[in-house]
Parts: structure tokens; C-alpha cells; sequence
């Protein structure tokens, strides 16, 4: 079983061109199954045994997130299993996928946002604040630009999003001004250190920044305006700030690198939620 698995995560890698993120969860998710259900053999698991699985989850009391994402992991796997021969019938094809209420991510608003930017932030904390809100950059997207990414004269950042999908993403004034004061002092640390890379941010001490510094420091920005938030909430006020501002949902789509449409209208659910929140605040 843990071959077949092996094979199936060398396909998502080589041929799907998925990150290695994506493939860890991936892996967690079809291994956590095996191991649950005692498997050997991939041949040996039918419909019941996937059924058992979902209710051991929901017994366990999963969050219903956590158990659509393992059944989505699950149904490629039993579909690239079949696809292949490796298994003559697909258990999962069948399988209904979990429904989860849909929830509205949680956004800041301008003034919030303006506020985080004031906050005495150093050049590296600057650079990252401006290209999460005002590029609605994903967390992995950031740590991993380049400065060969960037084209300040022509006023753009090229980004690869899920499943190594580029996308050409302008930037306005400030955040150019921020990068342009950047990368001087990037290029001096770059010396103290004695290191050799493309990665864009660097951090005070000589290392590459990662998602967990990015996290740490969006989190503690949060605490001062007293909101639990992540980098991704910053790419959420993006997207509803744009839309609410007359921005087509066809250019945001491009802009956050969504495949599909359905994906971008969801923040036209929060612009009208929020337009509610105002309305009532003024006439109440």
C-alpha cells in the first residue's frame, strides 16, 4: 500500500506540478487512512471500507473542513489507481462529497488595514504587508518570490500560485517605493552573511524568511488591532476591498489566480454583507 502511495505522490509532483505542501497533506490524508483501516493491499478496500472510515471521522469528531478535504484526497487517489490499472474499480467513484455550510472568510477593513501599516513596521515587515494586501499574495507565494519577479519600471510582480499557474500581478506606488527602499538593504545583509540567493526577503539575521515567520508576524499585527488574523485574511480584504471599489469579479478572479469564477463570487457575498453592516450602522 505505502508503494502505491509513493507512486501516486511522485505523479502529483511530476505531473501535476503541485507544491510539496499540497503533497504532504496529501500524504497524511491517504496514509492516516491506511493506517486507520489496517490496509496492506490497495486492492482490498471497497465502498464499506471508505464508509467506515467517514464515520470513524465523524465519531472522532472531525471538523466537517477536515473530513472534505480527506475525502477529496481519497477520491484522486482511487481515481489515479484506477486510471492507471493498478485497481479494476474505482470504490470511490460513487462517493458523495461532504457538505460543509459555507462560511465567509474574515476580512479587515481599510481602516484597519491602515492602521496595521503605520505601526512603526521595519523595511522586511513593510515589504510583506504591502505585497499580502495590495498584490493579495498567497502565504507561499510571498516566501517564494524572487527579485527576478519583480519589475518595478513596469510596475508588476510575477507570482506561481496552486499548481505552478503564473500569473503577472500590478503593484501600485507604495508598494514599489517599499521594495525600492528594500532591496539596498537586503543587498547589505546579503553581504554581512555572505549568502548567495534570489529569494526576495531576507530577514534581519541572515535568513530566508518562511511561512511561519510571515504567520507569526501577521498574527501579532492582528493583536494590536485586537483581530485574530493570518496572511491569508489580508488576501481576503484585497479581493473585497477591490470588488467594493467597482473592480470587475472577472479581474479579481485574475488577479487572486482562481480557476473558477465561483470561487471569486464568494466575496461579493461578504461586499453585501458589509454594505448591510454600514447601512444599518447610519440608520439605526
Amino acid at each position: 500500500m505505502y508503494q502505491t502511495i509513493g507512486e501516486y505522490l511522485e505523479y502529483l509532483e511530476l505531473e501535476k506540478g503541485l507544491s510539496q505542501n499540497t503533497i504532504d497533506a496529501y500524504r497524511r490524508d491517504i496514509e492516516n487512512f491506511s493506517d486507520k483501516m489496517n490496509i496492506n493491499d490497495i486492492k482490498e478496500i471497497d465502498r464499506l471500507t471508505i464508509n467506515s472510515y467517514i464515520r470513524s471521522l465523524r465519531e472522532n469528531r472531525f471538523a466537517p473542513t477536515s473530513i472534505i478535504r480527506k475525502v477529496a484526497s481519497l477520491r484522486g487517489f482511487f481515481k489515479w489507481a484506477n486510471a492507471i490499472g493498478i485497481i479494476e474499480k474505482n470504490p470511490a467513484a460513487t462517493l458523495e462529497q461532504p457538505k460543509v455550510p459555507q462560511r465567509l472568510p474574515k476580512v479587515c477593513t481599510v481602516k484597519e488595514i491602515e492602521e496595521m501599516l503605520h505601526n512603526n513596521l521595519t523595511l522586511l515587515e513593510h515589504v510583506m504587508m504591502e505585497l499580502l494586501y495590495s498584490a493579495g499574495l498567497r502565504v507561499s507565494e510571498l516566501v517564494n518570490l524572487k527579485t527576478t519577479d519583480i519589475d518595478l519600471n513596469s510596475k508588476y510582480i510575477r507570482c506561481f500560485g496552486k499548481g505552478s499557474k503564473e500569473r503577472i500581478i500590478p503593484i501600485g506606488n507604495t508598494a514599489k517605493q517599499v521594495v525600492q527602499e528594500y532591496l539596498p538593504k537586503r543587498e547589505l545583509i546579503l553581504k554581512k552573511y555572505n549568502l548567495d540567493t534570489k529569494k526576495l526577503l531576507i530577514s534581519e539575521t541572515g535568513k530566508i524568511v518562511n511561512r511561519q515567520f510571515v504567520y507569526t508576524f501577521i498574527h501579532n499585527q492582528g493583536k494590536l488591532i485586537h483581530k485574530n488574523i493570518s496572511p491569508h485574511t489580508l488576501r481576503h480584504s484585497f479581493a473585497t476591498h477591490l470588488l467594493e471599489n467597482g473592480a470587475d469579479l472577472r479581474i479579481v478572479q485574475e488577479l487572486l489566480g482562481h480557476s473558477d469564477v465561483s470561487t471569486t463570487q464568494l466575496y461579493t457575498h461578504i461586499s453585501k454583507k458589509r454594505l448591510k453592516e454600514v447601512y444599518f450602522s447610519i440608520n439605526s
